[in-house]
């Protein structure tokens, strides 16, 4: 009997402790130096919040000028509330103008409901595109559709970005970054996706734990994301939102 009841709370333990690891809030800081010349950059990178609550006193912690917020993917769920997405949205536009890219679960929203809630709110979604983030520094911003695969122009979406200038592309899914390494000129790739395998014992997980890498000579960002899917549990692998500063070679 003693030995059931020693596992019981050792189990009901172990579930709190996923609790709380699961509502953490973690800013990731991490720098780019970039060898063409500009001037500096800063981004804050946040995907997969899935139905939770974008923490306030955390977006309010931040004191850096934000040029850009990029939401990567799976910002809302079928379980989110509509009110909810419309406050997260609100919160992290107080860092800067905000940028999203498609999900595998954003559509379970509604697809022409959602984009009109970023029409609304003035959120610019990229899909299969690039878009011109800084002018003066020729920065880019591409990015890919979740519900992309082998029928997606890649070539028409780096196509557009200027010669010489610097390329950020973001896709939901990292799976992909290995193509886009092999094929196409890039500068920094960020994704989300996988949660870090969101509940990990040791090295073990079903997907590898969130990294900031160079590979190729290219700056990697996965994130183990911000919110969960299915229960709000994670073990050894903590929320994450990230700030990242880009700087470049003197003029």
């Amino acid at each position: 009997m003693i030995y059931i009841l020693i596992l019981a709370i050792l189990s009901i333990s172990l579930v709190l402790y996923m609790v709380k690891e699961a509502f953490e809030n973690n800013v990731l800081y991490h720098e780019l130096q970039m060898d063409e010349e500009g001037e500096k950059l800063v981004l804050f990178f946040i995907s997969d919040v899935h139905v939770r609550k974008v923490n306030e006193q955390m977006i309010r912690s931040i004191t850096k000028k934000v040029d850009a917020v990029i939401i990567g993917g799976d910002f809302a769920d079928k379980r989110t509330p509509i009110d909810r997405i419309y406050a997260n949205i609100n919160l992290l536009k107080l860092l800067g103008p905000v940028y999203f890219v498609w999900g595998n679960n954003d559509r379970e929203v509604g697809e022409e409901r959602l984009r009109s809630i970023f029409n609304e709110t003035g959120v610019q979604v990229i899909e299969d595109d690039a878009v011109l983030l800084n002018s003066q520094n020729k920065i880019w911003l591409s990015a890919v559709d979740f519900t992309a695969k082998t029928n997606t122009n890649f070539d028409k979406i780096f196509d557009k970005v200027e010669e010489g200038a610097v390329n950020i592309f973001i896709s939901h899914n990292p799976q992909i970054f290995p193509t886009i390494l092999r094929n196409y000129k890039v500068d920094f790739l960020m994704g989300g996706h996988l949660h870090g395998g969101q509940i990990r014992f040791g090295p073990f997980g079903v997907h590898p734990p969130g990294s900031f890498s160079i590979i190729e000579g290219v700056p990697i960002l996965i994130s183990n994301g911000y919110g969960t899917t299915l229960l709000p549990l994670r073990l050894g692998a903590k929320p994450q939102c990230h700030i990242i500063d880009v700087k470049f070679s003197l003029k």
